[in-house]
């Protein structure tokens, strides 16, 4: 996976002739402290050159792509540039010209949708960039481009934040595809299942008390996402157990959180054995990602 470099500083471009010195130039201002008017003319210089000089990059860099379309690090490059100079309209068009030929990283994607998020908030957007976020989980397995795209949603749908039952039904799909997608990601996938727990467990709050068999509905969605998790080889698998105990003590499940299954299903237990013995063949391999450098670094999680 190629990395992101820093975009290299543009060359200064020179600085306007000032027109000081002549017989037209004016005097300062008596109220105004000696220098003033000279610093802050040196500094609108200062902003026009780098701006020209930004212009000029830009310049170059679109004759290059003309010329060499594939160029992976200046279609970077390019786009970093724009993105700095705050020109919205070019920079969609560079990246879904860049996208024509090359997949971009999680964090192009996760720029990208940042981007449109501040420009707009509005229902008429929501569509497209929902469609950003879509588009980038398929490209790459990215935990955090995924959990990005779950909290947009879930924050900007309206049919989901007023948990309509379509509200609800889409949300839990995209649950389940995220799940399906990296939930078995073995050091990150934990916060998938934990995300998806929370959504619930959020809903379950939202459910009269009188209303009992919605509750239980509610109580047992829950119970089998923390039952599903258990049987997956994952990182934390201990903490997740002891987690599911005390919220089973919440329902009114006693169970002796110093035995280790105390309280849980016998199939349960089987399972999580299962995947426990998985998880710890394969954390060395884990570990020896780890030593090369962080997770994230590696694999742009």
């Amino acid at each position: 996976m190629a990395t992101e470099e820093e975009l290299p500083e543009a060359a200064a471009a020179p600085a306007p002739a000032g027109g000081g010195g002549g017989d037209d130039a004016e005097m300062p201002d008596a109220a105004v402290p000696s220098g003033s008017h000279s610093d802050s003319s040196d500094s609108d210089s200062d902003d026009e050159a780098a701006t020209a000089a930004a212009e000029l990059r830009i310049q170059a860099l679109e004759k290059t792509l003309q010329e060499q379309p594939l160029d992976y690090e200046t279609h970077v490059q390019y786009i970093q540039c724009l993105r700095k100079a705050g020109n919205i309209e070019k920079l969609r068009v560079a990246r879904e010209e860049m996208n024509k030929y090359f997949p971009l990283t999680p964090k192009m994607w996760q720029e990208w949708a940042k981007d449109e998020i501040s420009l707009s908030s509005s229902e008429e957007s929501f569509g497209d960039i929902e469609k950003i976020y879509g588009h980038g989980v398929q490209e790459y397995l990215s935990i955090k481009l995924w959990r990005d795209y779950l909290d947009y949603v879930e924050e900007h749908d309206h049919s989901v934040s007023q948990c309509t039952p379509s509200g609800l039904s889409k949300m839990r799909n995209l649950f389940e595809s995220a799940i399906t997608a990296g939930g078995l990601h073995v050091t990150e996938g934990s916060k998938l299942w934990a995300a998806y727990r929370e959504y619930e467990m959020a809903i379950l709050i939202t459910i009269a008390d009188a209303n009992d068999e919605e509750r239980e509905k509610q109580v047992q969605r829950i119970r089998m996402l923390f039952h599903r998790q258990l049987s997956v080889p994952l990182a934390d698998m201990e903490s997740t157990l002891a987690e599911y105990k005390s919220w089973e003590a919440e329902q009114g499940n006693a169970n002796d959180p110093g035995a280790d299954f105390d309280g849980v299903p016998s199939n349960v237990v089987s399972a999580y054995k299962k995947a426990n013995d998985m998880y710890n063949e394969r954390k060395q391999y884990e570990d020896q990602l780890s030593n090369a450098g962080t997770f994230e670094e590696v694999h742009q999680i």
